[in-house]
């Protein structure tokens, strides 16, 4: 996210895969004998400030370390959601983040221009498919692979004075390569643990990601559970001027549905 010194809250990329497979190990747990598909969404809240250092128009980079207090403040919209299917062994998972955000720098003296008003849009959309290597009643591990759509945009508006009314944008769009693996465990009857790790980029588009996520959640009923924890993603990309190296992380909140 880009706000004041170029805030960005990164986001970006929607990939899907499918596998299809009627074989089962001998050696793996047995898990149910069923065709019908199972159905996870879950809308949350990500409140993940900002480390490390971005660069735009070529210019020399900067660091920037952005609390998650000084983000909210310049908020337009966002949204963060995921939705998972299942069907024995097999999954197909989609994670989106969206947020717009806007501020304003005065300009020094007023005379260029009074104002500059600068726009971050920063999409990531992610997709994979996985099996699971191990599934019974307590745990269940799945591998996965995939990909990431990174998308960050920043639009500069100049208000008043000589060069009132020009603008300029700069940004990229770009997909990585991901494998990494997810992990739940029931730990109660109510109350279940899970996560993911996940790696990619491989200087296809990114040199490296990464995201790591953990937490807990509290089964209310078959359908609804509530679920917290910690999320931390880097990125390290660069093109053609643009930088983009940073660490995004924070506490997870989410609301979880199950059909």
């Amino acid at each position: 996210m880009i706000v004041k010194s170029l805030k960005f809250t990164a986001l970006a990329a929607l990939f899907a895969a499918g596998l299809a497979s009627t074989g089962r190990a001998a050696d793996l747990p047995p898990v149910p004998d069923t065709s019908d598909w199972k159905f996870t969404a879950a809308a949350y809240l990500w409140g993940s400030g900002l480390d490390g250092t971005v660069g735009v128009f070529g210019l020399p980079p900067a660091n920037i370390d952005l609390p998650f207090r000084d983000i909210i403040q310049d908020l337009n919209f966002a949204f963060m959601g995921m939705a998972e299917a299942r069907n024995g062994r097999f999954m197909l998972g989609v994670d989106g983040t969206y947020t717009n955000v806007s501020s304003s720098v005065k300009t020094p003296l007023g005379i260029l221009a009074d104002k500059i008003d600068i726009t971050n849009k920063s999409t990531m959309l992610t997709g994979v498919a996985g099996y699971a290597l191990y599934d019974t009643d307590m745990a269940r591990l799945d591998v996965i692979a995939g990909g990431r759509l990174w998308s960050v945009n920043n639009e500069f508006d100049v208000k008043g004075g000589v060069f009132g009314g020009a603008s300029k944008s700069d940004g990229a769009t770009w997909v990585d390569p991901l494998v990494g693996a997810k992990l739940r465990v029931n730990l109660a009857p109510k109350v279940y643990a899970t996560g993911w790790a996940m790696i990619g980029g491989f200087g296809v588009g990114s040199d490296l990601m990464w995201d790591l996520m953990g937490g807990a959640g509290y089964e209310f009923n078959k359908n609804f559970s509530m679920f917290a924890g910690y999320r931390a993603t880097k990125v390290d990309y660069s093109h053609d001027g643009f930088v983009y190296d940073v660490v995004q992380k924070g506490p997870v909140v989410a609301a979880v549905f199950q059909f």
